[in-house]
């Protein structure tokens, strides 16, 4: 073995004892901060509504509890489904090249939001990034706008799916709301939603569910939606379509994309979040893309740099076996037939279920109004329970559902 050079030993010797007393030095510190303790100021979260009513249903031990929070589809025996299009594919090879995967994402999931002959699409003028799940790209969009417009709010409907505001927030954007729902009718406000735009401040940021309206159910007519992208026009708004159920309102994927089609034929520039958690059954694998329309492909390189550097330092690439399954879906036309077939399948399932939860109440003789049971779309109903009755369910029946009265589509 080749001797130490004679200059390395003596640094050794050097550091090492420099070592010791500084690690002496860094002990006898550590044990004084320990003695005050690193985190004794930090007290428990409140629990998330949802994620809260997941563990109270795990920690039941009832044999007979039904869990209605989360929005994940299941089967008749409430098992989540995997949809043939999806087992098609399992064993898709693990393409090394993310960015490529990535790529083809944004671009078949952009022409799924705006239509496949789009402009947008031909032109370029978007910039687009795989995200982790719709949520993820909220997040995404949420620092992109607190970096270039820290000063203008963003808007939610009250109420809107209880992650929103928390994502803004933690991005410090400051956070508003617009009415939206109507308690008495349990449908749409949309009077008060359209005052609630006018008198907005100019250029404010605005969140909408372009179908199927989470927790409500309740979706603006083509007409409505319409209005409000006019309204949008003179108060210079921006608006953003969190898009996580698409093909859950009609069964048909181009309809459900009717709100962000009107907007893009009026000419607004657009943000959309989009989610294949649901409506590909991937709730785990985290799939989603963000796309943010710009007025050139010029402006479109930019936008593009700055959302790679924020998705960079967040979470740098996401998981590739997801964004391999919804690419490989999306591109194939042979297996995205089979998806779209299957969305309609689950979604006339869904139907099915609310006109028989609407019977079997009717045929109990209720004396209330179950209309909007089967008139509210997608996969939540807006049961106009109250806290306590929703509290009674979980109490004496162990149904669990937030206590909003939200619940998931129910399974017989």
């Amino acid at each position: 073995m080749k001797p130490k050079p004679r200059i390395n030993i003596i640094m050794w010797r050097f550091m090492g004892s420099r070592l010791t007393s500084s690690t002496r030095c860094m002990s006898t510190s550590t044990k004084a901060l320990c003695r005050f303790g690193w985190w004794d100021r930090v007290s428990p979260a409140a629990k998330d509504p949802i994620t809260g009513v997941t563990e109270a249903f795990l920690a039941d031990t009832n044999p007979h509890k039904i869990n209605l929070g989360v929005g994940a589809y299941r089967d008749d025996e409430g098992k989540p489904v995997v949809l043939q299009c999806c087992d098609f594919v399992r064993n898709v090879g693990r393409e090394s090249n993310a960015t490529a995967v990535g790529s083809k994402l944004v671009e078949e999931s952009v022409k799924l939001a705006y239509g496949k002959d789009a402009n947008v699409v031909k032109e370029g003028t978007f910039a687009g990034l795989q995200a982790l799940s719709g949520t993820g790209a909220c997040r995404l969009f949420a620092e992109f706008q607190r970096r270039f417009h820290p000063e203008s709010p963003i808007y939610f409907p009250d109420p809107t799916w209880s992650n929103h505001p928390n994502i803004w927030r933690d991005a410090q954007v400051p956070v508003r709301t617009f009415q939206y729902y109507h308690p008495v009718s349990k449908g749409l406000n949309f009077a008060a939603l359209m005052d609630d735009i006018k008198n907005a401040p100019d250029a404010s940021f605005f969140l909408l569910h372009p179908c199927a309206h989470n927790p409500t159910g309740v979706d603006p007519t083509a007409e409505q939606w319409r209005e409000i992208s006019y309204q949008f026009k003179v108060k210079s708004h921006f608006p953003f379509f969190d898009v996580a159920y698409q093909g859950f309102a009609s069964g048909d994927l181009d309809m459900d994309a009717q709100a962000i089609r009107i907007f893009l034929e009026d000419g607004h520039l657009i943000g959309c979040a989009q989610s294949f958690a649901k409506n590909m059954g991937l709730y785990g694998h985290r799939v989603g893309c963000l796309s943010v329309l710009c007025a050139d492909a010029k402006q479109a390189v930019a936008v593009q740099s700055q959302l790679q550097q924020i998705a960079r330092a967040m979470y740098s690439n996401p998981p590739i076996h997801g964004l391999l399954l919804v690419s490989t879906i999306l591109s194939d036309p042979e297996t995205k037939a089979l998806w779209v077939k299957e969305v309609k399948v689950m979604a006339n399932r869904i139907q099915q279920m609310r006109s028989t939860l609407r019977e079997s109440l009717e045929k109990l003789a209720s004396p209330l109004n179950w209309e909007h049971i089967t008139n509210q779309v997608g996969m939540f109903c807006f049961s106009g329970l109250t806290a306590d009755q929703v509290d009674r369910l979980v109490r004496e029946f162990h149904i669990y559902l937030t206590r909003d009265g939200r619940m998931r589509y129910i399974y017989f």
